[in-house]
């Protein structure tokens, strides 16, 4: 039971992140094929960001008066930046500089992880072979002795 739940939170993760902290999206003529070890290391680089995102959303929604309308935050455009208050746009911009690190961490560019990410939101395939990766790095991070991977501090 609490695999599951971890499994189906992991996934909410991914499109809460992707809807409220997208690390950027640009419009690419086309992408090349997305490999296995990329699903690897992109699965390994949201779960990696979770933690902090969860932390950046509530640490936001508390510096906005516990609201319920935290902007779209894009990580590569300082525009979404402009709805938040001071203290509010610092948490988002250490969020998606500590997020940068993660996914570099992964052998991943972040123009390589926001290309991935237009796929895999286009691919039922492409969506599957990510749950799939997400439920086994997480089935190995249950087992005794798994190196667990803490959201990195700058």
């Amino acid at each position: 039971m609490l695999r599951q739940s971890l499994i189906v939170s992991s996934l909410t993760a991914v499109t809460i992140f992707f809807s409220t902290f997208t690390p950027g999206t640009k419009a690419y003529a086309q992408n090349p094929p997305i490999s296995g070890t990329e699903i690897v290391n992109y699965a390994k680089s949201v779960l990696g960001m979770e933690a902090g995102r969860q932390i950046a959303f509530d640490e936001i929604k508390k510096s906005m008066g516990n609201s319920d309308n935290v902007p779209k935050i894009v990580c590569n455009d300082p525009n979404s930046f402009n709805a938040l208050p001071g203290r509010a746009k610092n948490i988002a911009i250490d969020y998606c500089n500590r997020s940068q690190k993660i996914v570099e961490s992964n052998g991943l560019s972040i123009d390589r992880f926001n290309e991935m990410t237009l796929e895999i939101q286009k691919s039922e395939g492409l969506q599957q072979q990510l749950y799939n990766e997400l439920i086994k790095i997480q089935q190995q991070q249950q087992q005794p002795g798994a190196n667990k991977r803490n959201f990195p501090k700058n």
